[in-house]
């Protein structure tokens, strides 16, 4: 065969690579577990009207105790979207949650942050998360905002409303966001829907996805149901994933940990589904063990954690479904080379998975802290991997026979309009990876990574100014902020 006829027989892009940790026998091993799991042990749901629906869908109830037949879960699945799309705060579409399509973002609710002047670990402010919208702005590797804090001055039941107005004043990309009921949640999209212009803008075009969690094992608690049917009656989607342990809330293995983990997203998959088919559901779970010796959560630091997150990703998708996953997060006290060896290996492993939303980029001390140089580093990983993803493009362009024709035995190639036109999109270059040789590097003063991130971080902070909201649109969200206050105060009947 020549050239010619073997070339034509490959012309093939191959626009992304991933890997695959189960193979479709696994898979359906796993979902016939979940069933089994949902069948015969049942879920706890502490909902009058979640058990009222599963009641006349035909579910065996006996006080909480429900027991979910398997043509409910196959109907849930058939009925939920296999794509959502998340949109900025203008209503344009960006994110794709679809496929392989892998979207990075911070996490939320962490309570202490590493402040990037003092390097001391402290309380985190609601200028920390005006701090994290604005980078997540700036970052490219960010494709979404999440607060990455719970505040500490302000109201604390309110806390998670003050963070979605700093996440809506400072940034332009979609929303995901936690909260603690239902009450503030109507706050939450009542913010929200005044921003997009509107409820049916908002419903059209979602710039804003929930994030709330059942108590697995197995126990589906009454604010988190709320939450639940309160987005599936609004159509805006809602992310709901356990928090898994394999130990101690799983069992002690990968594939139980995966099933535990799916059981309990997809029994809240069939109330959310009963309460309204066809509303946007994101299912998943954040997968971990816990180490015995600390009684720690392995948040990061562990190949298991990978490992768990990548099969949960590819089990999702078998089941047409999209996936919320966990990366960019570590064990780690502060920015050191831990951060960065956990960062980069749940960053890869989780885009190579094909997971669609990924959050927690910048989590350190296993998600009770974090850092804003955390965003950053996780940006310049994420840009890394996202270079490898891309694969390699083979065509006459890249290949370069003439151009190596033209240069032939001994030349160079520095001088070639091939290399000028191609080498910037070609070979990735880095923010802030060091490639300067040692003179070079010592007579700049030794600037070390770590202090490198610092540097960027105060450097993109000090040349931010957000997009403004007009003045209205404003004056409407702190009036919402002023009246959910009032109630929780007292000092509005």
């Amino acid at each position: 065969m020549n050239w010619d006829q073997c070339s034509a027989t490959n012309k093939i892009d191959n626009g992304s690579i991933q890997f695959s940790v189960l193979s479709e026998s696994q898979c359906r091993r796993i979902y016939s577990a979940v069933q089994e799991v949902l069948e015969r042990t049942g879920t706890k749901v502490y909902h009058q009207e979640a058990r009222d629906l599963l009641r006349q869908a035909g579910c065996r109830i006996e006080e909480e105790r429900v027991w979910i037949p398997s043509r409910l879960l196959n109907k849930a699945i058939n009925s939920a979207p296999s794509r959502i799309t998340l949109s900025d705060r203008s209503g344009r579409r960006r994110l794709l949650l679809e496929g392989c399509n892998s979207y990075f973002g911070p996490g939320p609710t962490t309570p202490y942050f590493i402040d990037q002047v003092t390097g001391e670990r402290r309380n985190v402010t609601k200028q920390d998360v005006q701090h994290v919208a604005s980078l997540v702005e700036l970052l490219p590797g960010m494709d979404f905002c999440m607060s990455l804090a719970t505040i500490s001055d302000v109201t604390p039941s309110l806390a998670d409303v003050h963070e979605v107005q700093a996440m809506l004043e400072n940034t332009t990309k979609p929303i995901a966001t936690w909260t603690f009921n239902a009450k503030n949640l109507a706050a939450i999209v009542e913010m929200s829907e005044i921003v997009a212009g509107g409820a049916i803008e908002l419903k059209n075009n979602p710039s804003l996805v929930l994030y709330t969690e059942p108590a697995t094992p197995l126990k589906h608690p009454r604010e988190a149901v709320d939450k639940l049917l309160f987005m599936a009656e609004k159509e805006l989607p809602i992310i709901y994933t356990p928090g898994v342990q394999g130990n101690a809330t799983a069992p002690a293995s990968l594939a139980g940990v995966i099933v535990m983990a799916a059981a309990d997203s997809l029994a809240g998959l069939v109330i959310h589904q009963l309460k309204n088919e066809g509303a946007p559901f994101i299912a998943g779970g954040v997968a971990s063990n816990m180490d015995m010796s600390t009684m720690i959560h392995c948040y990061g630091s562990s190949p298991d954690f990978c490992l768990m997150h990548a099969g949960l990703a590819e089990f999702i998708r078998y089941l047409g479904l999209p996936m919320f996953s966990t990366a960019g997060c570590s064990d780690a006290k502060t920015i050191d080379m831990q951060t960065a060896i956990e960062y980069a290996m749940t960053i890869y492993s989780a885009a190579l998975s094909g997971a669609n939303l990924i959050h927690d980029v910048g989590y350190l001390e296993s998600g009770m802290c974090a850092s804003l140089e955390g965003l950053v580093l996780g940006d310049e990983i994420i840009s890394y991997v996202r270079k490898i993803l891309q694969g390699i493009r083979v065509d006459d362009e890249t290949l370069a026979v003439d151009v190596i024709d033209n240069v032939g035995p001994g030349g160079h190639f520095l001088g070639e309009t091939h290399t000028y036109q191609n080498f910037r999109s070609q070979f990735w270059v880095p923010k802030l990876l060091n490639r300067e040789k040692y003179y070079s590097w010592e007579r700049n003063g030794k600037i070390t990574y770590d202090q490198r991130l610092t540097e960027r971080v105060n450097h993109l902070l000090e040349l931010y100014t957000p997009e403004p909201l007009d003045s209205h649109t404003k004056m409407e969200l702190q009036r919402v902020v002023d009246s959910i206050e009032g109630f929780a105060t007292g000092t509005v009947a």
